[in-house]
């Protein structure tokens, strides 16, 4: 088992990749780790993640009490705690804002698509989680019905979230999450995209179970309605059905023909 010094180096480390790949820009994004089962690691308030160092880390409870460290901790730790407390599973968190998934994100589009068989089977679908403002327990509201099925979540107009059995594999998803919404975005202006069927989708899921690094138990994308975990968005904000892929005649059909 890791010490906490390893996992204040891998803090500062997945930090740095975090910036240098373009997935968090200024003092953006968030990591954690959980220690035990009463501390969690986690990155401060107001400072670039490609300048963290080891120590510049802050523990807090799982109530968010600052326990140790010369800094303060995020203001987003609310939303740490609670992926924590859901998923005893989960042993590290990672938050930024890659361009392109948040993209997504901004435009109100799930990625529950099952257009990339790798994706399918380390994340199966990706929802689509209402506004929350950061900081605030609307963020928490926002993301707790999605929290026990899924390991990636879009946020509404702000970034993505992800969370595995270690940082590693947490900082993975991310990297996975952003290449499938540039892949997407391709399908998207090609004016095209071509889902999985039931009969490959039934495939990938008993390959699951055998792919070395997958742990996650989400639904596969078919199985999740855009409606329901798929996209979560208040009709207040401007809700519409043409804010999904499904949305259009051309994606219909061919999701039609899959099913």
């Amino acid at each position: 088992m890791p010490s906490e010094r390893q996992h204040r180096r891998e803090i500062a480390s997945f930090g740095k990749m975090l910036h240098e790949r373009g997935y968090v820009a200024a003092m953006d994004g968030n990591l954690s780790v959980r220690l035990d089962e009463r501390r969690i690691l986690a990155t401060p308030t107001a400072m670039s993640k490609s300048m963290m160092r080891p120590g510049d880390m802050v523990i807090v409870d799982l109530e968010g009490r600052h326990i140790s460290g010369r800094r303060a901790v995020s203001s987003e730790i609310a939303m740490h705690l609670l992926i924590y407390k859901l998923r005893p599973d989960v042993q590290g968190i990672v938050h930024a804002h890659p361009p392109t998934a948040t993209g997504f994100a901004a435009a109100g589009i799930a990625l529950n698509q099952p257009l990339v068989c790798e994706v399918v089977i380390g994340l199966g679908s990706i929802p689509l989680a209402k506004y929350g403002t950061p900081g605030t327990p609307e963020l928490t509201d926002a993301l707790e019905p999605l929290i026990p099925q899924f390991d990636a979540i879009l946020m509404s107009n702000h970034g993505v979230v992800t969370y595995a059995d270690t940082l590693h594999h947490a900082y993975m998803k991310m990297e996975t999450v952003e290449h499938f919404s540039q892949i997407a975005l391709v399908t998207h202006l090609l004016g095209r995209q071509q889902p999985l069927g039931h009969e490959e989708l039934e495939k990938l899921m008993l390959a699951r179970s055998k792919y070395q690094g997958s742990k996650s138990a989400a639904p596969l994308p078919l199985a999740v309605g855009c409606d329901g975990a798929g996209n979560h968005r208040e009709a207040a904000r401007g809700e519409s059905e043409d804010s999904s892929p499904e949305s259009t005649p051309k994606s219909r059909r061919a999701i039609a023909r899959h099913r």
